[in-house]
């Protein structure tokens, strides 16, 4: 007898999350087929990117394996690109797999599937504004956030030199003043003073000025009133230079300029203003919008194939009151709970559940300054504001809770004890 194929394509925080349930109960029991399609070998917590991008978190040490999970976890893994797919036959086409030097390690290949669910996450947009492509860092994934890394090392180095300096400061200029950017602006401090404080660079964080730049009125517009104003003000004492209200009409190697014609001038350049889905969703044949997310049903199944669903920051899905599910890791993490339940339901012929989006309130890390934010928000409940020490407790517990549901209680728990260990082991940031 023939198991029914479920396929994954994106192994992001909801992907692996949910590969790791169906395998767990259908795969090791032999009651369907669960395969994992990625075109990266290895799996870190996209929330964590901007931690990568300054060296407080050594993804080398986080990441996790796809080969080795999905033989832990009961699914198969299939490294590749989503190229195309047949829904008349059900099947995928697979990109050709090349190396550093263009040579074809896998040739195109095809992948049959009886139900199939994306989970291709999300990409930064940059509004097709001028130079931003060509001038700007992005972290949308562990490579480019290793390349800022080193690019960043690299200017720290050359500002050592006095005759080398372009600007009195070292400027890194950040666009988007949402949570990758707001987060990663304090991180850029924490990281100039570690690295000073290892001998790295004669530089410390008052020789360094960051540009946070957000189109909308304030930053952080999504989030409560509250919680802006207080990362504001947090954000300033470190010497963050706000520019709110401010869009950026072009970017070239040295500056960006904004419109109203004003030249702000970097070193370092970053693009974390919008997101979109990748591109060619909108080549599949699905409905699609605008930012090429796959409009859903509230049982997050495709408008156009009931075989087909999508989740995360890649899929269109209304709430009850109109608005879209915002792309937000912890509403990743619930619709791939969601997703779990109504394959199985689908696979014994069972009545699909609707995703209804419960927010579970809103942290923002400021490297280990600060933590802020709000929990239980939601219609039944007031939200509680917190900050400090309660606040980066539960901003940790976020990370853990994504530890837990692909390791497992055991393995999470060691997983503590060993980045315990490793805080008195190893440097507190990596240097090379």
């Amino acid at each position: 007898m023939t198991l029914p194929r479920i396929v994954v394509v994106g192994g992001g925080a909801g992907g692996l999350e949910l590969v790791t349930r169906l395998g767990r109960k259908l795969g090791k029991r032999k009651h369907a087929e669960v395969v994992l399609v990625d075109r990266n070998p290895t799996h870190i917590w996209k929330p964590l990117l901007h931690e990568v991008a300054t060296g407080a978190l050594d993804s080398s040490l986080d990441e996790v394996s796809y080969q080795g999970h999905s033989k832990t976890h009961g699914y198969r893994f299939q490294r590749g690109t989503l190229d195309g797919i047949d829904r008349e036959a059900r099947r995928l086409t697979l990109a050709p797999i090349v190396d550093d030097d263009d040579s074809v390690v896998l040739p195109s290949r095809h992948l049959d599937y009886d139900y199939l669910v994306l989970a291709l996450g999300s990409v930064s947009n940059d509004f097709g504004t001028p130079g931003v492509a060509e001038h700007c860092h992005f972290l949308d994934s562990p490579a480019q956030a290793e390349a800022f890394r080193r690019d960043m090392l690299n200017t720290f180095l050359r500002y050592s030199d006095p005759k080398r300096r372009l600007h009195v400061k070292l400027a890194v200029g950040i666009v988007g003043a949402g949570a990758t950017g707001v987060e990663l602006a304090a991180e850029l401090y924490d990281a100039s003073k570690m690295l000073h404080s290892y001998g790295f660079t004669s530089l410390d964080s008052g020789q360094l000025k960051v540009h946070l730049i957000e189109a909308a009125p304030s930053i952080l517009p999504a989030l409560p009133e509250r919680i802006t104003t207080a990362v504001h003000r947090e954000l300033e004492k470190l010497g963050v230079e706000l520019h709110v209200d401010t869009r950026v009409t072009r970017v070239d190697e040295t500056s960006f300029t904004t419109a109203d014609g004003t030249r702000i001038e970097t070193d370092l350049s970053v693009w974390a203003a919008g997101i979109k889905a990748p591109p060619f969703l909108s080549e599949l044949g699905l409905s699609t919008e605008r930012n090429h997310q796959v409009k859903v049903h509230p049982t997050l199944q495709s408008l156009d194939d009931d075989r087909i669903f999508a989740l995360g920051d890649c899929a269109s899905c209304l709430q009850a009151n109109g608005k879209p599910v915002p792309p937000r890791a912890q509403a990743a993490h619930q619709q791939a709970t969601l997703l779990y339940h109504n394959l199985r339901a689908t696979l014994d012929g069972k009545p699909l559940r609707t995703f209804i989006f419960r927010d579970r309130g809103s942290l923002i890390s400021l490297a280990h300054f600060e933590a802020i934010g709000s929990l239980m928000r939601g219609a039944s409940a007031r939200s509680l504001f917190i900050e400090g020490r309660l606040a980066k407790f539960f901003y940790a517990s976020l990370y853990r809770m994504h530890q837990f549901a692909i390791h497992g209680a055991i393995k999470t728990t060691m997983t503590v004890v060993v980045d315990g260990l490793n805080r008195y082991l190893r440097p507190r940031m990596k240097l090379h």
